[in-house]
């Protein structure tokens, strides 16, 4: 089972029950839907195509993937005939790095046989794209920090923006940068925002807003200031995995109790960002 809520008139978000709270979307038109991001798992993505086909009696035209991940991109397949949009970067990314993992995902787990990677029909490089739904302005573009091909969908009408893994429990910089994601959050402040739907997570409201994205930028500016005090530590790696994300005042209960292991990934990749050496590598030679 999915859980599914209405954040505005035919605004619809679908979040995954099995990985990581994960999110998807649909904007919902007279003839036809818009779907924003797919679940990890088949059977969860087939059941947002149920919903919309035979309980709103909508076809699906348009799959927008905010960014190349897995969980965002690999249900694309189960929406045939739909234009797939996303930004060029995304279409490079699932050639080179969501192919082979597909193909070893299917070895590993049958329940993907019948998944396939669908390359983007329609790619952003700048600007933005728009698309019209009934009444609904769609405005596609470029949020990057989490992965460097990150989106945006801000529909004004409803004041509710689809922010993929740029916007999460916390800021997720494994497979991006911190200045750009700062910078995307930062343009946020930009938009009037009745609701924001994170990447993974409990939906944001209004009062939640402008809190929302300080706290994002404050703990980026968090994570820098703990690497810098690893790197005076004789184990800087023991250090920062001392830091654990309590002590920023997070729930490990958060991203189906995945956000300490999220957070230690954080602290790894900026270290090794900032200084270009794993902060373990001392550690592990004494051990081994």
């Amino acid at each position: 089972m999915i859980h599914r809520e209405r954040v505005a008139d035919d605004v619809y978000v679908f979040q995954s029950d099995v990985y990581a709270d994960v999110n998807a979307g649909a904007v919902v038109g007279p003839e036809w839907a818009v779907v924003i991001d797919t679940l990890p798992y088949p059977n969860e993505t087939l059941a947002i195509r149920t919903f919309i086909e035979k309980e709103l009696n909508r076809q699906v035209r348009y799959v927008i993937n905010t960014h190349y991940h897995a969980d965002h991109s690999w249900g694309t397949c189960f929406f045939p005939g739909a234009l797939v949009i996303a930004h060029e970067k995304c279409r490079e990314l699932l050639k080179k790095e969501a192919v082979p993992a597909l193909e070893l995902a299917r070895e590993q787990d049958p329940v993907f046989k019948h998944s396939q990677i669908v390359l983007p029909h329609l790619t952003l490089n700048s600007g933005e794209i728009t698309l019209k739904v009934d009444s609904k302005t769609l405005r596609i573009f470029e949020l990057p920090g989490h992965t460097p091909d990150g989106l945006g969908l801000y529909i004004p009408e409803a004041e509710v923006l689809f922010a993929g893994d740029v916007w999460m429990p916390i800021p997720h910089i494994l497979d991006g940068d911190p200045l750009t994601m700062r910078q995307s959050l930062r343009k946020l402040h930009d938009l009037t925002l009745e609701n924001v739907v994170q990447g993974h997570g409990a939906v944001i409201l209004r009062g939640e807003v402008t809190d929302g994205i300080n706290d994002r930028i404050k703990y980026l500016d968090y994570i820098e200031e703990i690497v810098g005090q690893a790197a005076q530590e004789d184990f800087p790696g023991e250090y920062l995995e001392k830091q654990t994300v309590e002590k920023f005042g997070k729930n490990r209960v958060l991203l189906g109790g995945a956000i300490e292991e999220v957070h230690q990934q954080n602290l790894r990749h900026a270290y090794m960002q900032k200084f270009g050496e794993d902060p373990w590598e001392y550690e592990e030679e004494m051990y081994y």
